[in-house]
């Protein structure tokens, strides 16, 4: 137990998501913690009990975007809906505690209010307190459930600001900040790639393990989404699903391309969007990731009068950054399996609207891995400029 609480507090830090003196674990079965004891060790231990719980994360988020949500919202609001896949596929929306509901209360009543919201959610937000994340049988369940609060709140919030404007006195000091100690441009010279055709089972495997640990240390992919593949010519060789991208040790199976495998059934859900890209071109690595403003810009539609209700899956308009289709689609064999080959045929790069990246390499990993790079580069950009011109200011300094 130790070592996993280790190990997701590496993950939490390193992914610069969480405070690192905020981080707190607590555990149904073992009290050992990550830390010492605090004020808060006994509600959040009773509430696992309560709730039939294993474990909860409590921690600060290194960036106040969520909080700021919870000022913009309506004051008879009391959850997020933010409307990513993300959101869609695993929280449904966010719930939130407001700071005059907790602060200065006493600890049953702060308690009512936590486990009323967490006995349907996975996670909730408490202004200017942090982030409660819960594991129904693991650390790993909490980490993930913290990583896509902060990933969804971080791309609704960008989103918000574009359509909205700045509603808070200080949101524009908090995005200056922002751009100045927390966003970084990924370097990527550091990085090395097997060149030309693989056919080697346990090569592709390992460049498999690397590709998929570069994409989440560089910041294009959070939590436990994102998936990868590599099509040899007679098998596909992807990602299992539910799998971490930075652990995909003994996390891949090799699966015929008519399917006539029971591996087929552990493989990502996101297999026959990669079986279709194979199928219609001759791309041989396919990537997929969700980078925070590809994601944004994909989202952001100044349309009006539309009746479409669920823009990702049905959304029709013929749309395009930086010459990149946007497409829309739900995962499985009816949707992005069937919106992404065409998109992405021609130059091995596409956008689910709400979902993120999908790119592809004719031989190998590097050509798919600059190809989304390259668009979330673009995406940054372009989502500041647009944000400079809504708010009528000299536009800041683009980052390089």
């Amino acid at each position: 137990m130790h070592n996993q609480i280790k190990k997701y507090t590496h993950k939490l830090i390193r992914d610069r998501i969480a405070v690192p003196e905020s981080i707190h674990f607590y555990n149904i079965i073992d009290a050992e913690k990550s830390s010492n004891q605090d004020e808060w060790h006994s509600l959040f231990t009773e509430i696992l009990h309560k709730v039939n719980l294993s474990t909860l994360l409590f921690a600060k988020p290194s960036l106040p975007f969520a909080d700021l949500l919870i000022q913009r919202s309506d004051e008879q609001s009391c959850r997020l809906a933010p409307k990513d896949s993300e959101t869609k596929v695993f929280l449904h929306d966010i719930p939130f505690i407001r700071e005059d509901e907790w602060r200065g209360k006493s600890e049953k009543e702060f308690y009512d209010k936590i486990l009323h919201f967490l006995h349907d959610r996975k996670a909730l937000l408490v202004q200017n307190f942090g982030i409660i994340a819960t594991g129904e049988e693991t650390i790993e369940q909490a980490f993930i459930a913290f990583s896509t609060v902060f990933h969804t709140t971080f791309v609704k919030y960008f989103l918000d600001l574009l359509t909205e404007g700045f509603k808070l006195p200080d949101e524009q000091q908090h995005i200056e900040r922002f751009k100045t100690a927390w966003l970084r441009v990924p370097d990527r010279t550091d990085l090395t790639f097997t060149q030309g055709m693989m056919h080697d089972k346990d090569a592709i495997r390992k460049e498999l393990c690397r590709v998929g640990r570069y994409t989440v240390e560089k910041g294009y992919v959070d939590s436990f989404f994102g998936n990868i593949s590599y099509f040899d010519g007679d098998m596909i060789h992807i990602s299992k699903t539910s799998s971490s991208l930075d652990e995909l040790e003994n996390q891949i199976v090799s699966v015929p391309f008519d399917y006539t495998s029971h591996d087929s059934l552990s493989a990502s859900s996101e297999l026959p969007a990669h079986k279709g890209i194979y199928a219609c071109s001759n791309y041989h690595a396919v990537l997929h990731g969700h980078p925070k403003f590809s994601v944004i810009l994909s989202m952001f539609c100044e349309e009006r009068g539309c009746m479409i209700n669920d823009c990702t899956r049905f959304c029709d308009r013929k749309r395009s950054l930086s010459d990149v289709p946007v497409i829309a689609g739900e995962t499985g064999v009816n949707g992005l399996a069937k919106s992404v080959p065409p998109a992405i045929q021609g130059a091995g790069v596409c956008i689910a609207l709400g979902h993120g990246i999908f790119s592809a390499g004719a031989t190998g990993f590097e050509e798919a891995f600059q190809k989304m790079a390259r668009t979330e580069d673009w995406c940054r950009k372009e989502y500041f400029r647009l944000l400079n011109e809504r708010c009528k200011k000299t536009p800041a300094q683009e980052l390089s």
